[in-house]
């Protein structure tokens, strides 16, 4: 996968890039990442990226032209998907992640000030992103989120690729608990089935924690999940549990 990022502020990626599972995955050859500052396409002697808007208003709007120069300076930037991070696009999920996986390239654009000029939007994005309801500064750190979950599922990034395929949301449901050594720490101890041996009795204990935590902390998940009729049965079970115990 070839991933490009533009953004005003290329330094906010060093950290990142060279660090953990990015840095690893590019060792890999799994990825390759560059960043690129539009403003170096900037088409005036003051580099000028922004302006006021048309119509007035507050603040200032990122330019067509840095933008569209920047991105038409990459090879084959046709075939790519070119993702606009702002707070108006679809939410990011665990699905979109495993659609971008399966890209071959993806161009990132990181704005600032009040927005985009419009063009950029109707004639060059074909993706617009948002990492949730809320405004931040700038792109750079949602195109950092959405870059990491994407390139982690990358085949041979991780370790042991199940670990990707079993984390939180993969399955539609929130990751079961999870424990290790030792046994007991403070009287507080692991429970008997996962040390027990018996691998059919420990999925079903962490099917049954998984479909748990998801009813007590996302239950928007649950209704959006298809469950089969076993599950169903067992959905009903964990409720009355849970009613029982409040």
């Amino acid at each position: 996968m070839n991933i490009h990022i533009l953004t005003l502020f290329p330094e906010m990626f060093e950290g990142i890039l060279q660090s953990s599972i990015l840095k690893k995955a590019q060792e890999k050859n799994a990825v390759t990442i560059n960043t690129i500052n539009f403003r170096d396409f900037a088409t005036n002697k003051h580099k000028t990226v922004d302006d006021y808007p048309y119509g007035g208003g507050n603040g200032m709007v990122l330019k067509p032209e840095p933008i569209f120069y920047a991105v038409e300076s990459i090879p084959n930037y046709e075939k790519a998907r070119i993702i606009m991070m702002t707070p108006q696009g679809i939410p990011y999920t665990q699905k979109k992640a495993e659609e971008l996986k399966k890209e071959e390239h993806l161009i990132f654009l990181c704005g600032h000030y009040e927005g985009f000029d419009e063009r950029i939007r109707e004639h060059l994005v074909t993706d617009e992103l948002s990492i949730g309801d809320y405004v931040l500064t700038g792109g750079e750190l949602a195109a950092m989120v959405v870059v990491d979950s994407v390139v982690r599922l990358l085949p041979g990034v991780l370790g042991n690729q199940e670990s990707a395929e079993t984390d939180s949301f993969s399955s539609g449901l929130l990751e079961y608990p999870q424990y290790t050594r030792p046994e007991e720490f403070r009287t507080w101890k692991v429970p008997e089935v996962l040390l027990s041996g018996h691998h059919q009795k420990i999925e079903e204990w962490r099917k049954k924690e998984s479909i748990k935590r998801t009813l007590q902390r996302r239950p928007d998940l649950i209704q959006a999940h298809q469950f089969d009729a076993k599950d169903q049965a067992l959905i009903k079970t964990i409720k009355r549990e849970l009613n029982h115990e409040n």
